[in-house]
Protein backbone atom coordinates (compact mmCIF):
# COMPACT_ATOMS: atom_id res chain seq x y z
CA UNK A 1 0.00 0.00 0.00
CA UNK A 2 1.57 3.32 -1.05
CA UNK A 3 1.62 6.46 1.10
CA UNK A 4 -1.29 8.15 -0.74
CA UNK A 5 -3.61 5.16 -0.31
CA UNK A 6 -2.65 4.84 3.39
CA UNK A 7 -3.36 8.53 3.94
CA UNK A 8 -6.74 8.32 2.22
CA UNK A 9 -7.66 5.30 4.38
CA UNK A 10 -6.81 7.18 7.59
CA UNK A 11 -8.95 10.15 6.54
CA UNK A 12 -11.86 7.86 5.67
CA UNK A 13 -11.57 6.08 9.03
CA UNK A 14 -11.62 9.37 10.92
CA UNK A 15 -14.63 10.55 8.91
CA UNK A 16 -16.40 7.29 9.55
CA UNK A 17 -15.76 7.57 13.30
CA UNK A 18 -17.03 11.12 13.41
CA UNK A 19 -20.12 10.15 11.44
CA UNK A 20 -20.81 7.19 13.74
CA UNK A 21 -20.77 9.45 16.79
CA UNK A 22 -23.61 11.50 15.28
CA UNK A 23 -25.43 8.62 13.60
CA UNK A 24 -28.60 8.81 15.70
CA UNK A 25 -28.88 12.56 15.17
CA UNK A 26 -28.46 12.02 11.43
CA UNK A 27 -31.14 9.28 11.40
CA UNK A 28 -33.56 11.53 13.31
CA UNK A 29 -32.88 14.39 10.93
CA UNK A 30 -33.56 12.18 7.90
CA UNK A 31 -36.74 10.78 9.49
CA UNK A 32 -37.91 14.29 10.34
CA UNK A 33 -37.42 15.44 6.76
CA UNK A 34 -39.17 12.37 5.37
CA UNK A 35 -42.21 12.80 7.64
CA UNK A 36 -42.42 16.50 6.73
CA UNK A 37 -42.35 15.61 3.04
CA UNK A 38 -45.09 13.03 3.53
CA UNK A 39 -47.24 15.64 5.27
CA UNK A 40 -46.80 17.96 2.28
CA UNK A 41 -47.72 15.14 -0.10
CA UNK A 42 -50.87 14.44 1.92
CA UNK A 43 -51.97 18.03 1.37
CA UNK A 44 -51.27 17.73 -2.36
CA UNK A 45 -53.35 14.56 -2.47
CA UNK A 46 -56.18 16.17 -0.51
CA UNK A 47 -56.24 19.32 -2.68
CA UNK A 48 -55.59 17.48 -5.94
CA UNK A 49 -52.69 19.76 -6.99
CA UNK A 50 -49.11 20.59 -6.07
CA UNK A 51 -48.02 23.74 -4.31
CA UNK A 52 -48.52 27.00 -6.37
CA UNK A 53 -50.59 25.18 -9.00
CA UNK A 54 -53.82 27.00 -9.88
CA UNK A 55 -57.06 25.33 -9.00
CA UNK A 56 -59.31 24.10 -11.81
CA UNK A 57 -62.96 23.15 -11.79
CA UNK A 58 -62.25 19.41 -11.78
CA UNK A 59 -60.30 19.37 -8.46
CA UNK A 60 -61.63 19.69 -4.90
CA UNK A 61 -62.03 23.09 -3.29
CA UNK A 62 -59.48 24.32 -0.80
CA UNK A 63 -56.23 26.25 -0.51
CA UNK A 64 -53.00 25.95 1.43
CA UNK A 65 -52.78 28.15 4.49
CA UNK A 66 -49.18 27.90 5.69
CA UNK A 67 -48.17 25.67 8.58
CA UNK A 68 -49.08 25.26 12.20
CA UNK A 69 -46.68 25.61 15.07
CA UNK A 70 -43.86 23.11 15.52
CA UNK A 71 -44.97 19.78 16.94
CA UNK A 72 -42.72 17.40 18.85
CA UNK A 73 -43.27 13.73 18.10
CA UNK A 74 -41.64 11.00 20.21
CA UNK A 75 -40.51 7.98 18.21
CA UNK A 76 -38.41 4.89 18.92
CA UNK A 77 -35.38 6.70 17.47
CA UNK A 78 -35.90 9.81 19.59
CA UNK A 79 -37.98 13.01 19.39
CA UNK A 80 -38.37 14.87 16.11
CA UNK A 81 -40.03 18.20 15.25
CA UNK A 82 -42.46 18.71 12.36
CA UNK A 83 -44.98 21.35 11.26
CA UNK A 84 -48.42 20.29 10.13
CA UNK A 85 -49.59 21.98 6.86
CA UNK A 86 -52.85 23.93 7.16
CA UNK A 87 -55.58 24.21 4.55
CA UNK A 88 -58.69 26.38 4.30
CA UNK A 89 -62.00 26.54 2.46
CA UNK A 90 -62.30 22.77 2.16
CA UNK A 91 -65.50 20.76 2.35
CA UNK A 92 -63.98 18.31 4.83
CA UNK A 93 -61.42 19.07 7.47
CA UNK A 94 -57.91 17.97 6.51
CA UNK A 95 -56.72 15.17 8.84
CA UNK A 96 -53.29 13.69 8.37
CA UNK A 97 -52.98 9.91 8.38
CA UNK A 98 -49.32 10.18 9.38
CA UNK A 99 -49.74 12.68 12.21
CA UNK A 100 -53.31 12.68 13.60
CA UNK A 101 -54.50 15.58 15.72
CA UNK A 102 -53.21 15.69 19.31
CA UNK A 103 -50.83 12.75 18.82
CA UNK A 104 -47.51 13.33 20.57
CA UNK A 105 -45.92 9.88 20.29
CA UNK A 106 -45.89 6.91 17.93
CA UNK A 107 -47.86 3.76 18.72
CA UNK A 108 -44.67 1.88 19.66
CA UNK A 109 -43.75 4.52 22.24
CA UNK A 110 -47.32 4.57 23.50
CA UNK A 111 -47.11 0.82 24.12
CA UNK A 112 -43.71 1.13 25.79
CA UNK A 113 -44.85 3.72 28.35
CA UNK A 114 -47.19 1.47 30.35
CA UNK A 115 -44.73 -1.43 30.18
CA UNK A 116 -41.93 0.67 31.67
CA UNK A 117 -44.21 1.96 34.38
CA UNK A 118 -45.75 -1.42 35.14
CA UNK A 119 -42.42 -3.22 35.36
CA UNK A 120 -41.22 -1.38 38.44
CA UNK A 121 -40.17 2.11 37.32
CA UNK A 122 -41.32 4.49 40.05
CA UNK A 123 -43.34 7.52 38.95
CA UNK A 124 -40.69 9.96 40.19
CA UNK A 125 -38.05 8.36 37.94
CA UNK A 126 -40.32 7.86 34.94
CA UNK A 127 -39.91 11.20 33.18
CA UNK A 128 -36.14 11.23 33.75
CA UNK A 129 -35.74 7.76 32.23
CA UNK A 130 -37.92 8.54 29.21
CA UNK A 131 -36.08 11.76 28.47
CA UNK A 132 -32.86 9.77 28.43
CA UNK A 133 -34.38 7.52 25.76
CA UNK A 134 -36.34 10.07 23.73
CA UNK A 135 -34.36 13.28 24.24
CA UNK A 136 -34.94 16.46 26.21
CA UNK A 137 -37.56 17.63 23.75
CA UNK A 138 -39.89 14.68 24.38
CA UNK A 139 -43.45 15.86 25.19
CA UNK A 140 -43.73 14.00 28.50
CA UNK A 141 -45.07 14.97 31.89
CA UNK A 142 -46.46 13.40 35.04
CA UNK A 143 -49.93 14.05 33.66
CA UNK A 144 -49.14 11.59 30.85
CA UNK A 145 -48.91 8.77 33.38
CA UNK A 146 -52.02 10.02 35.18
CA UNK A 147 -53.93 9.80 31.89
CA UNK A 148 -52.56 6.30 31.33
CA UNK A 149 -53.82 5.14 34.70
CA UNK A 150 -57.22 6.76 34.14
CA UNK A 151 -57.45 4.91 30.84
CA UNK A 152 -56.61 1.64 32.57
CA UNK A 153 -59.42 2.22 35.05
CA UNK A 154 -61.93 2.63 32.20
CA UNK A 155 -60.61 -0.46 30.41
CA UNK A 156 -60.73 -2.47 33.63
CA UNK A 157 -64.35 -1.50 34.34
CA UNK A 158 -65.36 -2.67 30.86
CA UNK A 159 -63.36 -5.88 31.21
CA UNK A 160 -64.84 -6.91 34.56
CA UNK A 161 -68.38 -6.68 33.15
CA UNK A 162 -67.74 -8.55 29.89
CA UNK A 163 -69.94 -11.61 29.14
CA UNK A 164 -68.35 -15.03 29.72
CA UNK A 165 -70.97 -17.37 28.26
CA UNK A 166 -68.58 -18.60 25.56
CA UNK A 167 -65.63 -19.07 27.91
CA UNK A 168 -65.23 -22.76 28.75
CA UNK A 169 -62.93 -23.26 31.73
CA UNK A 170 -61.31 -26.58 32.59
CA UNK A 171 -59.19 -25.38 35.52
CA UNK A 172 -59.27 -22.27 37.68
CA UNK A 173 -56.36 -21.04 39.84
CA UNK A 174 -57.27 -18.59 42.60
CA UNK A 175 -55.17 -16.55 45.02
CA UNK A 176 -54.96 -13.16 46.70
CA UNK A 177 -52.34 -10.42 46.76
CA UNK A 178 -52.19 -7.72 49.41
CA UNK A 179 -51.28 -4.11 48.61
CA UNK A 180 -51.06 -0.92 50.64
CA UNK A 181 -53.76 1.45 49.46
CA UNK A 182 -55.74 4.33 50.90
CA UNK A 183 -55.48 5.63 54.44
CA UNK A 184 -56.20 2.30 56.13
CA UNK A 185 -53.40 0.71 58.14
CA UNK A 186 -54.16 -2.80 56.89
CA UNK A 187 -53.40 -3.90 53.36
CA UNK A 188 -56.20 -4.47 50.84
CA UNK A 189 -56.65 -7.90 49.28
CA UNK A 190 -56.93 -8.28 45.52
CA UNK A 191 -58.57 -11.59 44.62
CA UNK A 192 -57.28 -12.99 41.33
CA UNK A 193 -58.45 -15.93 39.21
CA UNK A 194 -56.61 -17.34 36.18
CA UNK A 195 -58.46 -19.81 33.98
CA UNK A 196 -57.12 -22.74 32.01
CA UNK A 197 -59.34 -22.73 28.92
CA UNK A 198 -60.48 -25.67 26.82
CA UNK A 199 -58.03 -24.74 24.06
CA UNK A 200 -55.02 -24.79 26.39
CA UNK A 201 -54.64 -21.03 26.85
CA UNK A 202 -54.36 -19.44 30.29
CA UNK A 203 -56.29 -16.23 30.81
CA UNK A 204 -56.74 -13.77 33.67
CA UNK A 205 -60.47 -13.97 34.24
CA UNK A 206 -61.15 -12.05 37.46
CA UNK A 207 -59.50 -9.39 39.63
CA UNK A 208 -61.55 -7.90 42.45
CA UNK A 209 -60.72 -5.94 45.59
CA UNK A 210 -61.74 -7.28 48.98
CA UNK A 211 -61.04 -6.55 52.62
CA UNK A 212 -59.45 -10.01 52.94
CA UNK A 213 -59.68 -13.50 51.44
CA UNK A 214 -62.99 -14.21 53.16
CA UNK A 215 -65.94 -16.38 52.14
CA UNK A 216 -67.96 -13.24 51.44
CA UNK A 217 -65.28 -11.70 49.21
CA UNK A 218 -64.67 -14.89 47.21
CA UNK A 219 -68.41 -15.53 46.89
CA UNK A 220 -68.76 -12.09 45.31
CA UNK A 221 -66.04 -12.90 42.77
CA UNK A 222 -67.48 -16.30 41.88
CA UNK A 223 -71.08 -15.04 41.67
CA UNK A 224 -69.94 -12.28 39.33
CA UNK A 225 -68.37 -14.90 37.06
CA UNK A 226 -71.47 -17.09 37.19
CA UNK A 227 -73.87 -14.21 36.53
CA UNK A 228 -71.88 -13.28 33.43
CA UNK A 229 -72.33 -16.79 32.11
CA UNK A 230 -69.19 -18.68 33.17
CA UNK A 231 -69.77 -22.43 33.28
CA UNK A 232 -68.65 -24.37 36.33
CA UNK A 233 -64.89 -25.10 36.18
CA UNK A 234 -63.89 -28.74 36.52
CA UNK A 235 -61.20 -28.11 39.14
CA UNK A 236 -60.28 -25.09 41.26
CA UNK A 237 -56.72 -24.83 42.65
CA UNK A 238 -56.05 -22.57 45.62
CA UNK A 239 -54.04 -22.18 48.82
CA UNK A 240 -55.14 -22.88 52.38
CA UNK A 241 -57.49 -19.88 52.70
CA UNK A 242 -60.80 -21.27 53.93
CA UNK A 243 -62.83 -18.52 52.28
CA UNK A 244 -62.43 -19.82 48.72
CA UNK A 245 -63.56 -23.36 49.58
CA UNK A 246 -66.68 -22.19 51.41
CA UNK A 247 -67.46 -19.82 48.53
CA UNK A 248 -67.11 -22.65 46.01
CA UNK A 249 -69.57 -24.78 47.98
CA UNK A 250 -72.06 -21.89 47.71
CA UNK A 251 -71.56 -20.87 44.06
CA UNK A 252 -69.95 -23.77 42.16
CA UNK A 253 -70.64 -26.85 44.32
CA UNK A 254 -69.86 -29.26 41.46
CA UNK A 255 -66.31 -27.95 40.96
CA UNK A 256 -63.43 -30.13 42.11
CA UNK A 257 -61.14 -28.63 44.75
CA UNK A 258 -57.34 -28.95 44.89
CA UNK A 259 -55.13 -27.35 47.53
CA UNK A 260 -51.65 -26.11 46.67
CA UNK A 261 -48.88 -28.50 47.68
CA UNK A 262 -46.29 -25.74 48.01
CA UNK A 263 -48.36 -24.03 50.69
CA UNK A 264 -48.99 -27.33 52.48
CA UNK A 265 -45.30 -28.26 52.48
CA UNK A 266 -44.37 -24.89 53.98
CA UNK A 267 -47.02 -25.31 56.66
CA UNK A 268 -45.78 -28.80 57.56
CA UNK A 269 -42.11 -27.78 57.54
CA UNK A 270 -42.93 -24.98 59.99
CA UNK A 271 -43.67 -27.76 62.50
CA UNK A 272 -40.21 -29.33 62.05
CA UNK A 273 -36.92 -28.08 63.47
CA UNK A 274 -34.48 -26.38 61.09
CA UNK A 275 -31.95 -29.23 61.22
CA UNK A 276 -34.59 -31.82 60.36
CA UNK A 277 -36.24 -29.84 57.55
CA UNK A 278 -34.06 -31.17 54.66
CA UNK A 279 -35.02 -34.78 55.43
CA UNK A 280 -38.63 -33.81 56.03
CA UNK A 281 -38.75 -31.99 52.69
CA UNK A 282 -37.34 -35.04 50.92
CA UNK A 283 -40.07 -37.26 52.38
CA UNK A 284 -42.80 -34.70 51.59
CA UNK A 285 -41.60 -34.44 48.00
CA UNK A 286 -42.19 -38.19 47.60
CA UNK A 287 -45.77 -37.64 48.76
CA UNK A 288 -46.31 -34.76 46.37
CA UNK A 289 -44.90 -36.55 43.31
CA UNK A 290 -46.25 -40.04 43.99
CA UNK A 291 -47.34 -41.74 40.71
CA UNK A 292 -50.70 -42.94 42.10
CA UNK A 293 -53.06 -41.89 44.86
CA UNK A 294 -52.33 -45.07 46.82
CA UNK A 295 -48.60 -44.42 46.50
CA UNK A 296 -49.21 -40.91 47.88
CA UNK A 297 -51.02 -42.44 50.88
CA UNK A 298 -48.12 -44.83 51.47
CA UNK A 299 -45.58 -41.98 51.23
CA UNK A 300 -47.69 -39.93 53.65
CA UNK A 301 -47.73 -42.81 56.13
CA UNK A 302 -43.94 -43.06 55.84
CA UNK A 303 -43.58 -39.35 56.59
CA UNK A 304 -45.89 -39.57 59.58
CA UNK A 305 -43.90 -42.49 61.04
CA UNK A 306 -40.70 -40.48 60.63
CA UNK A 307 -42.29 -37.34 62.12
CA UNK A 308 -43.51 -39.22 65.18
CA UNK A 309 -40.08 -40.80 65.65
CA UNK A 310 -38.55 -37.31 65.51
CA UNK A 311 -41.10 -36.04 68.03
CA UNK A 312 -42.77 -33.83 65.40
CA UNK A 313 -46.32 -35.00 66.04
CA UNK A 314 -47.79 -31.68 64.91
CA UNK A 315 -46.23 -32.15 61.45
CA UNK A 316 -47.70 -35.65 61.26
CA UNK A 317 -51.14 -34.26 62.09
CA UNK A 318 -50.93 -31.30 59.72
CA UNK A 319 -50.24 -33.35 56.59
CA UNK A 320 -53.45 -35.28 57.24
CA UNK A 321 -55.58 -32.12 57.27
CA UNK A 322 -57.86 -31.70 54.24
CA UNK A 323 -56.25 -34.74 52.60
CA UNK A 324 -59.00 -35.19 49.97
CA UNK A 325 -58.26 -31.72 48.59
CA UNK A 326 -54.54 -32.51 48.49
CA UNK A 327 -54.95 -35.50 46.13
CA UNK A 328 -57.83 -34.33 43.94
CA UNK A 329 -55.52 -33.98 40.91
CA UNK A 330 -55.26 -37.78 40.59
CA UNK A 331 -58.75 -37.67 39.03
CA UNK A 332 -57.42 -35.59 36.12
CA UNK A 333 -54.96 -36.31 33.26
CA UNK A 334 -51.43 -37.06 34.40
CA UNK A 335 -50.12 -34.64 31.75
CA UNK A 336 -51.82 -31.80 33.68
CA UNK A 337 -50.55 -32.71 37.16
CA UNK A 338 -47.59 -30.35 36.88
CA UNK A 339 -50.10 -27.49 36.55
CA UNK A 340 -52.57 -28.75 39.17
CA UNK A 341 -50.41 -29.57 42.19
CA UNK A 342 -49.65 -25.91 42.98
CA UNK A 343 -50.79 -22.35 42.38
CA UNK A 344 -47.48 -21.54 40.61
CA UNK A 345 -49.43 -20.48 37.51
CA UNK A 346 -50.80 -17.55 39.47
CA UNK A 347 -47.82 -17.05 41.81
CA UNK A 348 -45.34 -16.49 38.97
CA UNK A 349 -46.94 -13.34 37.51
CA UNK A 350 -47.47 -12.12 41.09
CA UNK A 351 -43.69 -11.72 41.36
CA UNK A 352 -43.88 -8.95 38.74
CA UNK A 353 -46.88 -7.45 40.52
CA UNK A 354 -44.93 -7.27 43.78
CA UNK A 355 -42.06 -5.53 41.99
CA UNK A 356 -44.45 -2.83 40.78
CA UNK A 357 -46.27 -2.50 44.12
CA UNK A 358 -42.93 -2.22 45.94
CA UNK A 359 -42.00 0.71 43.67
CA UNK A 360 -45.34 2.42 44.32
CA UNK A 361 -45.07 1.95 48.13
CA UNK A 362 -48.70 2.91 48.74
CA UNK A 363 -51.59 3.67 46.40
CA UNK A 364 -54.01 6.46 47.14
CA UNK A 365 -57.05 4.37 46.23
CA UNK A 366 -57.74 0.64 46.09
CA UNK A 367 -59.49 1.16 42.74
CA UNK A 368 -56.30 2.58 41.23
CA UNK A 369 -54.24 -0.34 42.54
CA UNK A 370 -56.76 -2.84 41.16
CA UNK A 371 -56.75 -1.31 37.67
CA UNK A 372 -52.97 -1.05 37.60
CA UNK A 373 -52.43 -4.66 38.73
CA UNK A 374 -55.04 -5.81 36.21
CA UNK A 375 -53.08 -4.08 33.47
CA UNK A 376 -49.85 -5.66 34.69
CA UNK A 377 -51.35 -9.15 34.70
CA UNK A 378 -52.77 -8.59 31.21
CA UNK A 379 -49.27 -7.69 30.02
CA UNK A 380 -47.87 -10.80 31.74
CA UNK A 381 -50.62 -12.89 30.14
CA UNK A 382 -49.04 -12.34 26.73
CA UNK A 383 -46.15 -14.58 27.81
CA UNK A 384 -48.23 -17.35 29.43
CA UNK A 385 -47.44 -20.71 27.85
CA UNK A 386 -50.20 -23.16 27.04
CA UNK A 387 -51.15 -26.04 29.29
CA UNK A 388 -49.61 -29.42 28.50
CA UNK A 389 -51.63 -31.82 26.32
CA UNK A 390 -54.33 -29.31 25.36
CA UNK A 391 -56.22 -32.03 23.48
CA UNK A 392 -57.07 -33.67 26.81
CA UNK A 393 -58.77 -30.50 28.06
CA UNK A 394 -61.80 -31.27 25.89
CA UNK A 395 -62.19 -34.56 27.72
CA UNK A 396 -61.77 -32.82 31.07
CA UNK A 397 -64.54 -30.37 30.18
CA UNK A 398 -66.68 -33.31 29.06
CA UNK A 399 -66.27 -34.78 32.57
CA UNK A 400 -64.39 -37.83 31.36
CA UNK A 401 -63.41 -40.01 34.34
CA UNK A 402 -59.70 -40.38 35.12
CA UNK A 403 -58.08 -42.59 37.73
CA UNK A 404 -54.47 -41.96 38.70
CA UNK A 405 -54.16 -39.72 35.64
CA UNK A 406 -55.38 -42.31 33.11
CA UNK A 407 -58.74 -42.07 31.36
CA UNK A 408 -61.17 -44.79 32.37
CA UNK A 409 -63.47 -44.43 29.36
CA UNK A 410 -62.41 -43.79 25.78
CA UNK A 411 -65.65 -42.65 24.09
CA UNK A 412 -66.40 -39.22 25.52
CA UNK A 413 -68.39 -36.65 23.57
CA UNK A 414 -67.69 -32.94 23.66
CA UNK A 415 -69.82 -31.01 26.17
CA UNK A 416 -72.67 -28.95 24.79
CA UNK A 417 -71.07 -25.77 26.22
CA UNK A 418 -67.91 -26.35 24.20
CA UNK A 419 -69.85 -26.81 20.96
CA UNK A 420 -71.57 -23.46 21.58
CA UNK A 421 -68.28 -21.77 22.43
CA UNK A 422 -66.64 -23.15 19.31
Amino acid sequence: MNEITRSETNVAAKSSGAFYEHLEAYVREQAQGMIQRILEEEVEESLGRVKSQRRTDDVPAGYRNGHGRERRLSTSIGTITVRRPRVRETEDRFVSRVLPMFKRRTQEIGEALPKLYLHGLALGDFELALRGLLGDGAPLSSSSIARLRLGWQTEYDEWRHRPLGKTLVAYLWVDGIYVKAGLEKDKAALLVAIAGLADGRKEVIAIEAGARESETAWSFVLRSLRERGLHCPRLVIGDGALGIWSALDNVYPDAGQQRCWNHRMRNVLDCVGNKKQPQAKQLLTKVMYAPTEQAAVNAKDAFQRWANEQQCAKAAERIDQDWDRMVAYYSYPQEHWVHLRTTNIIESPFATVRLRTAAAKRYKKVEGATAMIWKLLKVAQQTFRKLNAPDLLIKVCAKAPFKDGVQVEENVSQPREYKQAA
